[in-house]
């Protein structure tokens, strides 16, 4: 099979497409043959060498950790899915052909794979860090960095939950932030002040590593009431930096039901190749996403339901 790999710790390219043996599922785990990965800004953190407790690294490495495809092995243990099933869930190497997946749901009706694959890591990161921040019904939330995957979901959970939400982005994301239900304004030159006008902030969450961690510890008064996902110096200010996953099974069977309810969507902003997948990680990296990017794996091979191939 094809996968994407890296030897040695460094810039998008680092990255190889190369041959390699297929894995298998394992006791608890599934194999699936992948039809989409999603990309995360986890995956290039990783690649550049980033010291990220939750994900040690033995080189060589493949890349990726969410993915949809349609189930082609059952391990040992595992209850309730079936060769042929059409899921989606976290699992290492997902820039690949196949991969075994630890944690999985069915995947919602109308469901493509290239939007599915973009739900989990971030889905779970989103319930995470609202819960961690603790935000509550009738309470203000600032997200500095709202456009992008994790902001996205973080804006739709907050509305469903009763919390409002500040949002920020560039000019360009304004009207997108209001779709989702955010009060948006934008970031850059003067952003606190504007801020400040739109009302009380009683928690904040860091989604874009900006650089604006002093400015969110200003405005909820309390390093206790900001956490961050993308600025590992964070804790240099008091404030938490939330990297270790939670309940990803918890928090796979919320967006299945979230999305069959349509409380949930997170639009697909751009898509790429296998081979493409150096480029992929040039983009994430530079931020400034609308919803996700997403890996397709095998192309032409994206509707939710019908035949598996």
């Amino acid at each position: 099979m094809k996968r994407v790999s890296f030897a040695e710790f460094g810039g998008p390219d680092v990255l190889r497409l190369e041959d390699a043996e297929e894995p298998h599922a394992g006791p608890g785990h599934i194999r699936i043959a992948v039809r989409a990965a999603g990309v995360n800004a986890v995956d290039w953190r990783i690649r550049e060498g980033q010291k990220l407790k939750a994900h040690p690294v033995e080189l060589p490495s493949g890349v990726g950790q969410d993915a949809s495809g349609v189930v082609d092995e059952v391990g040992e243990g595992v209850e309730g899915v079936e060769v042929g099933d059409h899921v989606f869930g976290e699992g290492a190497d997902t820039y690949a052909e196949f991969a075994v997946l630890s944690a999985w749901a069915r995947m919602p009706e109308g469901l493509t794979f290239e939007e599915a694959a973009g739900y989990p890591s971030v889905v779970e990161t989103a319930l995470r860090i609202i819960r961690q921040v603790g935000v509550r019904p009738g309470q203000t939330l600032l997200a500095s960095g709202a456009a992008g995957g994790v902001g996205s979901v973080v804006l739709q959970l907050a509305r469903d939950r009763g919390i409002t939400v500040i949002g920020t982005a560039g000019a360009a994301n304004q009207d997108y932030l209001r779709s989702l239900g955010a009060v948006a304004t934008t970031y850059g030159e003067g952003w606190v002040e504007r801020v400040r006008r739109l009302g009380q902030v009683d928690a904040a969450l860091d989604l874009a590593g900006s650089g604006v961690i002093r400015e969110l510890v200003e405005l909820t008064g309390d390093p206790q009431k900001v956490i961050s996902i993308a600025d590992l110096g964070a804790p240099e200010f008091g404030v938490r930096f939330s990297g270790v996953a939670g309940s990803v099974p918890e928090a796979l069977a919320e967006a299945a039901a979230l999305i069959s309810r349509g409380k949930l969507r997170l639009p697909v902003e751009k898509t790429y190749t296998l081979a493409e997948a150096a480029a992929a990680h040039t983009d994430s990296r530079a931020g400034h996403t609308r919803g996700r990017r997403i890996i397709v794996v095998r192309a032409g091979s994206t509707q939710a339901h019908g035949p598996a191939s």
